[in-house]
């Protein structure tokens, strides 16, 4: 892998720093590199110069694999807006938890000469998709981790209907609903909890925000189901969000169908670290919490 697309997240800081540290890295080790335009554009003329930009869309036209400069959340946008492509994503972290995102910023010239050197795994995680009217039009939206459906508007509840495969499960009256896949089972539906799941499992979770009924618990179903969501015609309006950030309304007596997408995303990861280390290293899995008493 010689080509390289860089992903800036410019909101964070120190970002434009980091990102032209990769380039000159990239670039002393006979590496071709592209970004986007307005990262270009804030760059020197003497490494401008001898940079490509493109579109993130295109990137699959010249790059054998995509640096995400951010966070968790920039992966996240990343792999969804390149949810057609087969690149490659990895994740330097300019953030904070870094679960995605999980190669220091500090490490860069190490990290790169691993992907120059073929030290790496890479790992295909599920998407998720769903149709939805935008504009009066039906547009195709994708997930990384999760969709879910949010009370909008309102301090009150919301009721939402759910089948799997056209089989009725459940009434929801809660402040929402997750559909989530196992990459996402760490992130949002976590804090709602939901079960953690193991990213090689074949499987969809459906995880209630603070319902009403303590009965109403998480329900995991495999992934070759179709989850269907209609908000109930009375019930207050609501969104519909991709991985906490692309927003649809939905209104009452609108419905979505959640699958398995035939997309992935194809991440990369440390040769030597597995799921579990991340999982002890990032959400202190295991980690003794006691407090030592005073003498």
């Amino acid at each position: 892998m010689n080509r390289i697309g860089l992903y800036v997240n410019l909101g964070k800081t120190d970002a434009l720093r980091r990102v032209v540290e990769a380039v000159e890295v990239l670039l002393e080790q006979g590496a071709e590199v592209c970004v986007e335009p307005e990262v270009k554009a804030r760059m020197v003329p003497a490494i401008a110069e001898r940079v490509e930009a493109l579109p993130l869309e295109e990137f699959g036209r010249f790059a054998d694999v995509v640096m995400c400069f951010g966070g968790d959340g920039t992966m996240l946008a990343c792999a969804r807006r390149l949810a057609d492509s087969d690149l490659p994503l990895l994740g330097v972290n300019l953030g904070k938890l870094g679960f995605l995102a999980e190669f220091p910023a500090d490490n860069l010239r190490s990290t790169i000469a691993d992907i120059l050197g073929g030290r790496y795994r890479i790992v295909d995680r599920a998407l998720v998709e769903t149709t939805i009217e935008l504009d009066d039009k039906p547009t195709m939206l994708y997930a990384l981790n999760e969709f879910a459906i949010e009370k909008r508007d309102s301090s009150r509840m919301i009721t939402i209907h759910a089948w799997v495969d056209e089989h009725y499960i459940a009434r929801y009256r809660a402040d929402g609903l997750i559909v989530t896949t196992p990459t996402g089972s760490t992130a949002y539906s976590l804090s709602c909890g939901g079960p953690i799941i193991a990213p090689s499992a074949q499987v969809l979770a459906v995880v209630p925000i603070c319902p009403h009924m303590l009965t109403l618990r998480p329900l995991v179903v495999s992934d070759t189901s179709e989850i269907t969501l209609l908000l109930d015609p009375e019930s207050h309006a609501a969104s519909l969000v991709a991985d906490g950030q692309q927003l649809a309304p939905f209104e009452p007596n609108m419905r979505c169908t959640i699958r398995r997408s035939q997309c992935t995303a194809r991440l990369i990861k440390r040769a030597d670290t597995t799921y579990f280390d991340v999982l002890r290293q990032k959400l202190l899995w295991s980690a003794d919490a006691a407090i030592p008493r005073a003498h």
